[in-house]
């Protein structure tokens, strides 16, 4: 649906194991944010999808929750539970949190902003647990940087109910584009996801790769970046509502992100 960036609101040497190397100085890699704080929860209503500042986790349109240090389903003894139902169809619930930046929940707020842009490259890795999957229209992870008067927002929507497809964002026209990539995880299982995207040298957002389970389908997509006056790193994780509403569960666990 909509994505939204919501600007108001140990350094090491080598990349992770299966990735490229890098020497960059600013090379850092963010361990459980799932249990961390500075997440922030919205409900966007169709049929525009804009954000609802009269809706609360408790309404009936549309309700959500967002429950840290589950002990079940869990990898490491303690997962989180994100939760979503109502009565609009089609609704969803879009999770942020700005790790650099404005407002930052990791104690990096850039203020002479030399950090975020000499920011290239950035890896979202989590796991997903899911019980009812076919109550799902889509789920969303998104990585968002800002800087140099533009605004890349790396959004990737893995249809279910929408049809079983991997979807990438379009920042300039605002629309999602198929990839002819199939998204299937599973039921009543961990699902592991690895998204890898790069901000290039010539200001091009590249879409590099999707894994999910073990399995790679390498995108390299470019798109134009928008623009925007805000600064900083954010990431979102967002469940969207199918035409019945149903209520259902996701829980995340071991969500990384690294960026150099």
């Amino acid at each position: 649906m909509k994505l939204y960036f919501l600007p108001i609101l140990l350094v090491a040497l080598l990349a992770p194991a299966g990735f490229a190397q890098t020497t960059s100085p600013y090379y850092k890699k963010f361990y459980s944010l799932e249990q961390q704080k500075g997440w922030s929860g919205y409900a966007l209503l169709s049929p525009s999808w804009s954000i609802c500042s009269s809706c609360s986790p408790t309404g009936s349109t549309v309700n959500w929750a967002r429950v840290p240090g589950v002990s079940s389903p869990a990898l490491n003894g303690s997962s989180t539970k994100h939760s979503i139902g109502g009565t609009r169809p089609y609704s969803d619930i879009l999770w942020n949190n700005h790790l650099v930046g404005s407002f930052s929940s990791q104690g990096l707020p850039d203020y002479n902003h030399t950090l975020v842009p000499n920011l290239h490259n950035f890896v979202y890795d989590v796991y997903f647990y899911a019980k009812t999957l076919s109550y799902s229209q889509a789920l969303e992870f998104d990585i968002n940087q800002f800087t140099g008067g533009k605004s890349f927002i790396w959004g990737h929507e893995c249809r279910i109910a929408g049809g079983h497809q991997w979807d990438i964002y379009d920042n300039v026209n605002k629309k999602w584009v198929p990839t002819g990539v199939a998204c299937n995880p599973v039921n009543n299982a961990w699902n592991h996801l690895v998204i890898q995207v790069q901000r290039t040298s010539g200001g091009h957002l590249l879409y590099k790769s999707i894994t999910l389970n073990g399995k790679t389908a390498t995108l390299n997509k470019y798109y134009s970046p928008s623009s925007t006056s805000w600064r900083g790193v954010t990431i979102n994780y967002q469940q969207d509502g199918n035409k019945y509403q149903q209520d259902y569960s996701i829980w995340l666990d071991k969500l990384n992100f690294s960026y150099w």
